[in-house]
């Protein structure tokens, strides 16, 4: 009986041994941590497209007549608002440090922002002045902030408008005289941006242009001096856009 319980406990330590070494034998692996979201990396370049509507406020100034010699005081001719819709495309580049996001971009449109005003000075009191904008473009830097995929920003820098001004009767539409100028002036806005892919945005963007006072020479139609205008201009563009972003994936936060 003796001999039979000391053999019983040597086949149990050498078990307990034998699985000791085995647990012993087995690598410890640590658990991986969890992922707790993604956070929506807004860095890199874009290009896309833009739609919408605008409208630019005009005063119209006489300050010389059609012998050229000028007019003192200026007297006013009138206002109006142009207005109309816009389409074209926007480029630029991003990058972003935490949650602030600061960026530059190009933006060019073709527009037709219309309006008219009178009976004014123009033909002897019984003509109008009409403007139209027929394009416009902007060079701005942005710096906004991000909440992962959802970015508000604010911008600013210069833009250009390409206007077209006319005299024309009011009683037939008769354009007797007409101007022409490429005019700059200063631009701020801002915008809302939501990314709906890491690749694919799309947002909405206003733009207050500030486009001062300039002196405009009319022509007759057969070129010869008609008069000139003092013409003070401001323009509001407000567009949705969609854009390709050509940067990174989500980036894992844990």
């Amino acid at each position: 009986m003796n001999k039979f319980m000391l053999a019983a406990a040597g086949i149990v330590a050498m078990t307990t041994s034998v699985s000791a070494a085995d647990l012993a034998a087995s690598p410890y692996t640590k658990a991986p941590a969890p992922m707790i979201g993604a956070v929506y990396d807004w860095s890199g370049f874009y290009i896309g497209a833009n739609g919408g509507g605008g409208w630019s406020h005009k005063c119209w100034d006489i300050v010389a007549n059609i012998l050229g010699a000028p007019v003192t005081p200026p007297a006013s001719e009138g206002c109006h608002t142009a207005t109309g819709g816009v389409a074209g495309g926007q480029a630029g580049f991003r990058w972003q440090s935490a949650s602030w996001v600061f960026g530059v971009e190009g933006q060019g449109d073709w527009a037709h922002l219309s309006g008219s005003n009178g009976p004014s000075l123009a033909a002897g009191g019984v003509g109008s002045d009409r403007s139209k904008i027929n394009a416009f473009g902007l060079v701005t830097g942005q710096v906004g902030y991000a909440w992962s995929n959802v970015l508000f920003y604010a911008k600013g820098g210069a833009m250009v408008v390409s206007d077209k001004y006319e005299g024309f009767t009011t009683a037939t539409g008769f354009v007797f005289d007409r101007a022409n100028e490429t005019r700059w002036g200063g631009a701020v806005g801002a915008g809302l941006d939501f990314g709906v892919t890491p690749n694919i945005v799309v947002g909405v963007d206003y733009v207050h242009g500030i486009m001062g006072s300039r002196d405009n020479r009319f022509t007759f139609n057969n070129g010869t001096f008609s008069r000139a205008d003092r013409i003070r201009q401001d323009v509001d563009i407000a567009t949705a856009r969609v854009s390709y972003r050509f940067g990174g994936p989500l980036i894992a936060k844990y």
